[in-house]
């Protein structure tokens, strides 16, 4: 295994001990300038990453969701960072919740890992080298169209408030089953190829980065709302590749 993916592997199981200390017990919750929660856990297992990364790659830089942007003289290589996805669901006891480690180089996410501590499940990928889960190898789904498929997202009101609202209608009419996963947990349905497209808005580039990887080396496709391959759109449609252009062209129905 690289080493890159190797040590990432391992910030994300040292954070998820530290998780697992703190999960079901009682914190105190603090709510940050966008009214988002956050918890001494999230802060903890953010440094505990940034230990472990920094111990093997002094050079790199480091963007996490709790401390911001830490330079590295390797100006071009960062990791980009979310302690704990799914921040609300923790706190509530909820075991849907996982690290985020995503290495971005010269512009482009190459390594990506996922790990939910409370269900110790772990998926990780890196360019050109597949996706995997403790299971083997990730496929995506083959299924062409969506009226056949699974349709999964996030929260429902930030396609209102983003004036997605019609187009989400337009989604959800034209899809076979759909089903609200929010966070990392929807996109693992479709890396897994147990869901065909996974939207969600009002997104970060730490809560997309490994995501992206992921998905794209189990053969799916990651995109924003425009059909353009980022983290940094603000919002995230994965899928199959195969019903990745229907899902853009029905949320295209503004209002």
């Amino acid at each position: 295994m690289d080493e890159r993916l190797e040590v990432a592997i391992a910030a994300a199981r040292a954070a998820g001990e530290v998780a697992r200390r703190y999960f079901r017990t009682a914190l105190t919750v603090e709510y940050k300038g966008d009214q988002s929660p956050v918890t001494r856990a999230d802060r903890e297992c953010e440094q505990r990453i940034v230990e472990v990364l920094r111990g093997a790659f002094p050079d790199h830089g480091i963007f996490g969701e709790e401390f911001g942007e830490q330079t590295g003289a390797a100006a071009a290589t960062r990791w980009i960072i979310d302690p704990i996805d799914g921040t609300k669901n923790f706190i509530r006891g909820i075991p849907y919740f996982a690290t985020l480690i995503g290495l971005e180089e010269a512009g482009e996410i190459t390594t990506g890992v996922v790990y939910a501590p409370a269900m110790d499940d772990l998926l990780y990928a890196q360019k050109g080298q597949g996706a995997f889960d403790s299971g083997g190898r990730l496929h995506v789904s083959r299924l062409g169209t969506l009226r056949e498929g699974l349709l999964l997202f996030g929260g429902i009101d930030a396609f209102r408030h983003a004036g997605y609202w019609s187009g989400f209608e337009h989604l959800v009419q034209a899809s076979g089953r759909q089903r609200a996963f929010g966070d990392y947990f929807g996109h693992t349905f479709v890396a897994r190829g147990q869901g065909e497209a996974m939207v969600e808005l009002d997104l970060k580039p730490w809560d997309m980065a490994p995501i992206k990887i992921i998905v794209e080396e189990a053969g799916g496709r990651f995109t924003d709302l425009r059909g353009v391959s980022t983290i940094y759109g603000g919002a995230a449609v994965a899928s199959n590749g195969l019903v990745h252009d229907e899902v853009l062209g029905l949320l295209d129905h503004r209002r």
